[in-house]
């Protein structure tokens, strides 16, 4: 007859192995992979004495732009009530230099909330995805776990807080918290903060998530300041910080290698008038391994050519290129199912697992010695089969 206490003993120590297992192995996910950039550009500010505020977030959109990152994975929140102001001297046209030579304006921009859309409500609608129904998907941060997500806000603030339009302010732990919700809802993988105000440091006292890097234009008790004044405008047409941000840009391509280093050791203090801060505790790579196209760029996989682009060729040559691309396009489709379908199952199988596991726990106190050996077979049965079915 055998002994109870011996098969307790052994059905504990197999529950234990399979435990580890189960925990340590093949049920354990993998770290999402980099797979999308998107861009969150702020305007915090309204009326014309803050004409360079507008002209700073339409920079920063041209340049995201001009990296890669399209405009439907660019979310342009700002007043919009600079071009046709009745004090613009240059109707439907803003500049971010007294040159004159570069329209931000332009014919191509998107501007997803303007006016008295600009709120700190909606603002955080935003970044956390919880949008009424009939918010258009053009308006929607659709992020996930392998999105790297570029937010820059300028404007007015203080210590601790950022002023939407003098009517309300976002405070540093409003921004903590939703930087966590998003962290909990895997709406990104990595996160780079840029705010371009006074005491901008300050904004981020509160961070806590990982994966978040930030920087700000000045610390806490300093100004942020102005390059230079338009004197056919009437009014600064872009703040320094982001002047030597869009000086560093303007050299790189969509292909350039530069690092997130070298823009963040770039910012001199005796030409900002004010002491740029980097948060980067929260961050684990280092930043000289850190392309800035990371951030700032597209990730799409992209080949550059030397001759424009001249459409389809009628010669069978290109014909058949095409079915091979058609071809290839259709196996990699096929691919990305079987990987939803395989997920979906593995999905399904942790539920189950977990399941039997609290079951089989509440065994382990019982004293029927012969149920709980049943139960630890009746597992490892279940093991077996889920395996040979992900396999």
């Amino acid at each position: 007859m055998a002994n109870p206490a011996g098969l307790r003993i052994r059905a504990v120590l197999l529950v234990g192995m399979v435990l580890i297992g189960v925990r340590s192995g093949w049920v354990s996910s993998s770290p999402a992979m980099h797979n999308n950039n998107w861009a969150v550009l702020v305007c915090t500010s309204r009326f014309w004495f803050n004409y360079r505020h507008m002209a700073n977030t339409l920079s920063l959109y041209r340049t995201v732009k001009r990296l890669g990152i399209p405009d439907e994975r660019i979310i342009l929140m700002l007043a919009d009530d600079m071009a046709c102001n009745a004090r613009n001297n240059y109707p439907a046209q803003v500049f971010n230099n007294e040159n004159h030579q570069l329209n931000l304006y332009g014919d191509n921009v998107e501007v997803d909330y303007r006016g008295y859309e600009v709120t700190v409500e909606n603002f955080l609608r935003v970044l956390t995805g919880r949008h009424e129904s009939a918010v258009p998907r053009s308006k929607r941060l659709l992020s996930d776990e392998g999105s790297h997500i570029l937010l820059y806000m300028t404007g007015h603030g203080g210590n601790e807080f950022l002023k939407f339009q003098d009517n309300e302010e976002l405070q540093s732990h409003d921004l903590a918290d939703v930087v966590k919700q998003m962290k909990e809802k895997n709406r990104f993988k990595e996160l780079l903060i840029m705010v371009d105000t006074c005491q901008a440091a300050t904004l981020f006292s509160q961070l806590q998530s990982p994966g978040v890097l930030a920087i700000g234009s000045s610390m806490k008790g300093e100004n942020s300041y102005s390059h230079h004044l338009d004197s056919d405008i009437g009014v600064s047409v872009v703040d320094r910080f982001t002047f030597y941000t869009l000086a560093f840009f303007e050299r790189l391509n969509m292909y350039s290698n530069a690092s997130l280093n070298s823009l963040f050791t770039s910012f001199n203090p005796s030409l900002l008038m004010s002491t740029a801060y980097y948060r980067m505790d929260l961050y684990k790579r280092p930043l000289n391994e850190v392309p800035v196209t990371n951030f700032f760029g597209s990730v799409m996989k992209t080949i550059q050519t030397e001759s424009a682009y001249s459409g389809f060729s009628i010669k069978q040559k290109n014909k058949n290129n095409l079915k091979s691309e058609l071809k290839t396009e259709k196996n990699r489709i096929l691919v990305e199912r079987e990987d939803i379908t395989t997920s979906r199952n593995l999905k399904e199988s942790r539920n189950i697992l977990d399941g039997y596991l609290k079951i089989l726990q509440e065994k382990l106190g019982e004293r029927d010695s012969d149920k709980l050996v049943i139960y630890g077979l009746g597992f490892m049965v279940l093991l077996l089969s889920i395996s040979t079915l992900l396999n």
